[in-house]
């Protein structure tokens, strides 16, 4: 078993598995690997330390079941000689028995460090009971001279007569609670649409009518309003959302529902709670228009009044009059009476562009 956990988690640690689980999952595979080596090593200590060989039991099954237990046996050790030497039998057990310490604090060491597997109690409980067992069958076998004993435990051969399965998990039979049942169906209350607060409305019999339709599935929408019935009157809108009949939530009602808690209210007045649907395109064209009001000189404005400069430039491009004749062209623009300053205003403002920026004050600068 700790031989396939191992293989489980180096396969989780490869890519694309590692980016994909999450980092508890791996730990405790990692753990359970430890944990059922240590198993491995204390149960044959315990079959080393406190078995014996009887007459009357067959040798060569009793080998044969020993030396399928390894890969090698330890240097200066015989299958044989251990069964029947109860020194040597011993000294094997508690090598096992230190091999299975080590590989159970190993385990409390990795479930240490990680924080989720850190918190559950039942995995702490069975790893620390597991180590404690371990250590009380050490300290029964020791004795003054084990700093003597220089035997290391081999590994111990993996085998099972069980065949691995891949169970396919069945989500259906764990029943859970959708957080998001409450906010109604998902194709309506979402965050692409835009809603109002919830509105109150209590709508009055009229002549055993209420002066609208329902149509839609879930939740069931306003539809042919008669503008003058009482509900119309309270606010409500043809196209609002009825999410709430009498203080029962109804997102998930169909009409037929809806229309069954009208009727088990009688002639009482039934107060419903209605949403309506905000223009989003609407909102937001009023917000650009009120950006561009309240702010004279935007980015955008000011790169459309240099542009437009830029263009005013190249197109007007100035006589160049030679050196010797601008006083004669003073002389005669400033004896001229043709040079009038309200065609000077006039001309100017027939070839010159105004920019954004001069609209709103060209009639002050007029007079």
């Amino acid at each position: 078993v700790g031989e396939v956990y191992m293989l489980v988690n180096t396969a989780m640690n490869q890519e694309p598995v590692k980016e994909n689980i999450p980092y508890s999952w791996s730990k405790l595979a990692q753990i359970k690997s430890d944990h059922y080596k240590a198993l491995a090593h204390y149960f044959i200590a315990t079959i080393l330390c406190d078995h014996e060989l009887q007459s009357g039991d067959d040798e060569d099954q009793q080998e044969k079941a020993l030396s399928q237990l390894y890969d090698y046996v330890p240097e200066g050790l015989m299958v044989l000689t251990i069964l029947k030497d109860k020194v040597q039998r011993k000294q094997l057990g508690k090598a096992h028995l230190r091999k299975a310490i080590v590989y159970h604090e190993e385990a409390l060491r990795v479930c240490g460090l990680c924080k989720k597997l850190r918190n559950i109690d039942v995995l702490q409980e069975v790893l620390t009971a597991a180590h404690k067992r371990s250590l009380l069958k050490y300290a029964q076998q020791e004795t003054e001279d084990d700093f003597l004993s220089l035997i290391q435990a081999p590994d111990i051969l993996p085998k099972t007569e069980h065949k691995i399965e891949t169970i396919a998990p069945h989500f259906s039979k764990v029943k859970v609670k959708d957080f998001f049942y409450r906010l109604g169906p998902l194709t309506v209350f979402s965050a692409k649409q835009r809603w109002t607060a919830p509105r109150t409305i209590c709508i009055h019999h009229e002549a055993g009518e209420l002066g609208f339709s329902l149509k839609g599935g879930s939740p069931v929408q306003i539809y042919c309003l008669d503008p003058v019935c009482s509900a119309a009157s309270m606010g409500l809108k043809e196209g609002d959302y009825i999410v709430s009949v009498g203080g029962v939530d109804c997102k998930w009602h169909g009409v037929n529902e809806v229309l069954e808690k009208f009727r088990s209210m009688g002639e009482q007045p039934i107060e419903i709670e209605v949403i309506s649907c905000q223009d989003t395109a609407a909102s937001m064209h009023s917000k650009s228009a009120t950006y561009s009001v309240g702010m004279q000189k935007t980015y955008s404005l000011i790169c459309l009044a240099m542009e437009e400069d830029k263009i005013d430039q190249t197109k007007k491009v100035p006589l160049k009059l030679p050196f010797l004749s601008w006083g004669t062209k003073n002389r005669q623009k400033a004896a001229s009476t043709l040079c009038l300053p309200s065609a000077v205003a006039g001309s100017s403002q027939i070839k010159k562009k105004l920019s954004p920026f001069t609209l709103l004050n060209t009639e002050s600068s007029l007079y």
